[in-house]
This record gives structure tokens, C-alpha cells and sequence, in this order.
């Protein structure tokens, strides 16, 4: 039996690097983002050695290596069209995953990660929604 291939997600945050806002310059999302529960994602996923990637309100999937500009978009902000565009960047960049989990609070999901999360399980990716950090692990060849 192959190895399944799983990816962990969570959604980006307001709280960013503001050294770097209005420079233009690119840095990779452990860099950018600095909210706490965010920061603990990322070095969790780290510690295990398994897959991860930030979506971002801008700029859909970000994964670890890519380098992003700072911004400031508010999920409430992301209009119809920007929204079919990072659905759609969503399915390219994980599609090749067979499951894709979703680190949230669920007191901060905000609508617009539901409404992607159905829109994307409706065109046949596999997202599972977690809350604790402790649900991150490497896949093994009996899951």
C-alpha cells in the first residue's frame, strides 16, 4: 500500500511582520505572519517533518518555500470573482494531496474558509478540520 499524501493547512492572520509593511519585499509565511496560534502551526508542523501551507486571503495556498509581499485583506473584504480565483488556486496547488487538514479555532472561522472549504469538497478534495495541534502527524502506511 502507498504512502498517503497529507498536507495541513490554516488560514492566514492580521497579524503580520510591520517591518515589512510598504517595502515590497517577499518573505516566506513563517516570516510574515506573526500571530501566535499561527506561529505555533507552523512550528509544529516543522517539528514533525510533515507538509504545510498558509491560505491566504490574497493570495490563496502559500506554501513554505513561497515568498509573499505584506498585506492587508480581510477575508470579509475578498469579493465573488477574488474568491473564484482562490478557490480555484486552492484545487491547483493541492490537489495532489489525498487529504488536505484544516488547523482552525473554531470561534475565529471566519464564512469565508467555510464557504471554500465546501466549494473545494464539492469539486472532490478531501479537507478535514481540526482544532488541536496535537492532531498533526506524520502519515504512516497503515492510515
Amino acid at each position: 500500500m502507498s504512502k498517503r499524501k497529507r498536507i495541513y493547512i490554516t488560514h492566514c492572520s492580521a497579524k503580520k511582520d510591520d517591518s515589512l509593511r510598504g517595502t515590497k519585499k517577499k518573505v516566506t509565511p513563517d516570516r510574515l505572519y506573526t500571530a501566535i496560534p499561527l506561529q505555533r502551526f507552523v512550528k509544529k508542523c516543522k517539528d514533525k517533518g510533515v507538509d504545510w501551507a498558509i491560505f491566504s486571503d490574497k493570495y490563496g495556498i502559500v506554501l513554505p518555500q513561497d515568498k509573499i509581499e505584506w498585506y492587508d485583506k480581510h477575508p470579509s473584504k475578498v469579493t465573488p470573482e477574488e474568491f473564484q480565483i482562490l478557490v480555484n488556486n486552492f484545487i491547483q496547488r493541492l490537489s495532489g494531496y489525498d487529504e488536505i487538514w484544516f488547523y482552525h479555532n473554531p470561534g475565529r472561522f471566519h464564512q469565508l474558509y467555510k464557504k471554500l472549504i465546501e466549494e473545494v469538497g464539492s469539486k472532490g478534495l478531501n479537507v478535514k478540520l481540526f482544532t488541536h495541534l496535537s492532531e498533526i502527524n506524520q502519515v504512516t502506511k497503515n492510515e
